[in-house]
């Protein structure tokens, strides 16, 4: 693409102001995965999928021709219910709602004009839901908008992935690598003939006849980053006002997206969406029973917030059109909370302190609002790190009754009741006299159980970087990657603001060795692990001038390994983790350092 157009599609922080407004705002939205798929419910011929159901065909290999007769053929959602699922998203809080038009199977889940597999067309259920959808997001006050996979089908005769024979982008062979279409010179007339002949038609097509609020892509490197270009510049000829997620071209996007199913997040600059789901398939599969509780998410949210981010929470219909009851009641619980502590998550942003031993907080103008996890001991909050005056506090839940309030030194202090107003996320609120001045510095209290330093709270040097975040069923990847040099080091700053002893413990993953490479299976196709020389070596642990130190323990996840016990003084200190021998391929996947209190 010529650099005069490159230059056009880029975004200004005016425009994207502009365009991010109400999604700033809203801070909260609910994402549908829906589709002919969903009928199975992750089964195919008495055989069950683990993983994302909506990827059942291409797991299963299941004919195109076969696909489509026995699959779309026979689906026919008689109990959906426009304004049942958006209802709900409302009670919960969303403010806005993202459902597929199409996913890489291929069949359009509204009226396409461009293709026969449509739900419309080709399906019992023979109607377009989309007017319905839209009609109740007008009627309860959400944003609608639509996921719409751009980059390749499975079931698109004409496209890049015609047949389980052919090494296509969403197929078993194709395992990616840096410009691997370069050396497919047959794969690029398919990619160009597929982008002209249905992506960009089809998007075009839900452009003009819904007039959508948001449009959601998704791998973008299952195409040349050419025709991605492409695809932005029609839709931003067709609506210059329409945000777009950062999935279709890297860096131009009006926001980032998180990993999929995200448990914690890493640092993220600018506007950035976290993308849960309520089990580990995103589709409706009901051989996944691994739904989380409704407390994972109301937290997740104050975390997403407190960082800046929007979290985009998915649900996955069943075949016949209803939720999962286990989907309905995260959501009942989710709109309970919300009735009460709402505020603190709409309109509300990223906080100026560090993070706290209770919890998280987020910031709305001069109001400071404290998300309290962890409920602590001996009637008082105490805020660390807070310099600025603070003229009123109270709980949200009860705010016509003001809570007394102290300074010690650079923290304030709360007066808080015994319990809990609520055992999920209790939230206080301060307003502030100023704009907020803070100490960056972590502050261990000794009025919560256990102080958890996470590492994506820390400091990274020596190439260090950040996992994704997410919440496989394999393990979770909220941990640090690379370290494979003694320079590397994670440093937190921490204070005590009186004398306490505390137990050290650390929190890691370390790899097995693994001989030969693999294929796993990843968020769309699978994908190659190489042969690796594992996670070994020796590791210290400083706090200020106390120093531990262990081996790591080879081929083992989710360790938490008691270090020993510590007395600090009042003061600050710095919490370093290096290595002081590295003889594996990487010396482990570091996830928290942890300061229990009462240590001896």
């Amino acid at each position: 693409m010529p650099h005069s157009k490159m230059k056009t599609l880029s975004v200004s922080p005016y425009e994207r102001d502009a365009r991010l407004a109400w999604w700033r705002d809203a801070r909260f939205g609910m994402f549908i995965h829906w589709g002919v798929y969903s009928a199975l419910s992750g089964a195919w011929r008495g055989q069950r999928y683990d993983g994302y159901s909506e990827h059942i065909q291409r797991k299963a290999k299941i004919p195109i021709p076969v696909f489509h007769r026995e699959v779309a053929g026979r689906f026919n959602p008689s109990d959906f219910d426009a304004d049942t699922w958006v209802r709900l998203a409302k009670e919960a809080g969303m403010g806005y709602f993202v459902i597929t038009a199409k996913h890489h199977d291929g069949f359009a889940m509204y009226d396409s004009q461009v293709s026969d597999a449509t739900i419309v067309k080709a399906t019992p259920f023979a109607r377009d839901p989309m007017p319905d959808l839209k009609a109740a997001c007008a009627k309860y006050g959400l944003k609608f908008g639509f996921y719409y996979s751009h980059a390749f089908d499975w079931g698109e005769e004409n496209g890049p992935g015609n047949d389980w024979d052919y090494e296509n982008p969403g197929g078993d062979r194709m395992l990616g690598g840096a410009a691997w279409w370069e050396q497919r010179p047959d794969f690029l007339p398919r990619a160009r003939r597929y982008v002209d002949e249905k992506s960009i038609p089809q998007i075009l097509e839900l452009i003009r006849r819904y007039d959508p609020d948001l449009l959601w892509f998704d791998t973008p490197h299952k195409l040349p980053p050419e025709e991605n270009l492409r695809i932005l510049s029609a839709i931003r000829e067709a609506k210059p006002s329409l945000p777009i997620n950062g999935r279709l071209v890297e860096g131009m996007g009006d926001y980032e997206n998180t990993c999929d199913m995200p448990c914690e997040f890493p640092p993220w600059q600018g506007d950035w969406e976290g993308i849960p789901t309520t089990n580990r398939s995103y589709a409706y599969n009901e051989n996944d029973r691994s739904h989380k509780p409704a407390s994972f998410f109301i937290r997740l949210l104050a975390k997403a917030v407190a960082r800046g981010g929007n979290l985009l929470m998915n649900i996955g219909p069943m075949g016949n059109g209803a939720f999962d009851p286990a989907d309905v009641q995260i959501l009942e619980a989710m709109a309970a909370w919300w009735r009460v502590y709402g505020e603190s998550i709409r309109g509300a942003g990223r906080t100026p302190l560090a993070v706290q031993a209770w919890g998280e907080s987020t910031l709305k103008g001069r109001r400071l609002y404290l998300h309290v996890f962890q409920w602590p001991t001996g009637g008082e909050l105490v805020v660390g790190g807070l310099l600025s005056d603070v003229k009123r506090a109270c709980l949200l839940a009860a705010p016509d009754h003001d809570l007394k309030m102290k300074r010690r030194g650079d923290d304030v202090v709360v007066a808080i009741p015994d319990s809990a107003p609520d055992h999920v996320d209790s939230v206080l609120v301060l307003e502030l006299v100023e704009t907020p001045r803070t100490d960056p510095a972590v502050l261990l209290s000794s009025a919560v159980p256990v102080n958890r330093l996470h590492v994506f709270d820390a400091r990274l040097s020596g190439g260090l970087a950040y996992e994704d975040g997410s919440d496989t069923k394999r393990r979770r990847r909220d941990t640090v990657q690379n370290w494979t040099n003694l320079d590397a080091e994670v440093a937190w700053t921490v204070r005590v603001s009186e004398r306490g002893s505390f137990e050290v413990s650390i929190e890691y993953d370390a790899e097995a060795p693994r001989s030969q490479a693999r294929k796993v299976e990843g968020a769309a196709g699978q994908e190659l692990e190489g042969a690796s020389g594992g996670s070994a070596g020796t590791y210290q642990v400083t706090v200020g001038e106390r120093q531990f130190e262990r081996n790591v323990l080879t081929g083992q996840y989710n360790v938490n390994e008691t270090l020993g016990d510590l007395c600090l003084e009042p003061g600050a200190y710095d919490v370093r983790v290096r290595a002081h021998a590295i003889t594996g391929d990487d010396l482990m996947r570091l996830r928290a350092v942890h300061f229990e209190c009462g240590g001896k």
